[in-house]
């Protein structure tokens, strides 16, 4: 049976790529690496796997669209502009073998993997999880940081606001809510993450949904 999410992913995939976007693998450090989707132009020249793929510095501003816990970055910002996008770690292509889980780890490879390709400015977008990587990279790296817009995120996730956001959406810890284990538990991230995407999407969708967490 075909996964409709995954048959979407590979659709929304094809048309960024006919917007003149491509995807790239950076190596942030042996065992870490990054995938991001860059413009076309930001390549020098067609490398083969062995070589060390080399880039063009951006001639515009660059933006950042950071995105959600969820899906994969292209997915979240859908032919939205000329863009870097990255995947965060553990989410699309991106991996680590060390063991930090913390944002400002997230933050520290955002930012190394956007400087191994050229960029020395930007202004970053995020939403939600996306936005308190963004708030901790501005903090880490003011030089690399040049503006950023930040909707339904928080500076800092403390303890208090974990424990008032959990209790409005009827969990007991984030991990319930972020890391579905039921389609219950699908249908539930998609209807607070997201637009109005419950009310649409078919019941037969959540399970593909699931399998895709």
């Amino acid at each position: 049976m075909v996964n409709v999410v995954a048959a979407l992913k590979a659709i929304v995939h094809g048309l960024v790529k006919l917007a003149g976007m491509t995807p790239q693998t950076v190596e942030i450090e042996p065992g870490t690496v990054m995938d991001f989707w860059v413009p076309k132009q930001a390549i020098i020249n067609t490398t083969t796997k062995n070589q060390t793929p080399k880039w063009n510095k951006p001639n515009k501003p660059v933006l950042v669209l950071a995105h959600p816990f969820a899906a994969d970055g292209i997915l979240m910002w859908f032919l939205q502009y000329a863009v870097y996008v990255p995947d965060f770690l553990f989410f699309g292509g991106s991996t680590t073998a060390r063991a930090e889980r913390t944002a400002a780890f997230q933050a520290e490879c955002l930012a190394k993997g956007l400087r191994k390709l050229g960029v020395e400015r930007c202004t970053v977008v995020g939403l939600s999880y996306g936005g308190i990587v963004g708030f901790k990279m501005a903090t880490m790296y003011p030089d690399l940081v040049e503006a950023m817009v930040m909707s339904s995120t928080v500076i800092e996730l403390t303890e208090s606001i974990t424990n008032t956001c959990c209790t409005e959406i009827g969990v007991s810890r984030w991990s319930e809510f972020l890391l579905p284990e039921s389609v219950d538990g699908a249908k539930l991230i998609s209807s607070v993450g997201t637009h109005k995407w419950r009310n649409w999407l078919p019941d037969f969708v959540y399970p593909d949904v699931l399998e895709l967490q």
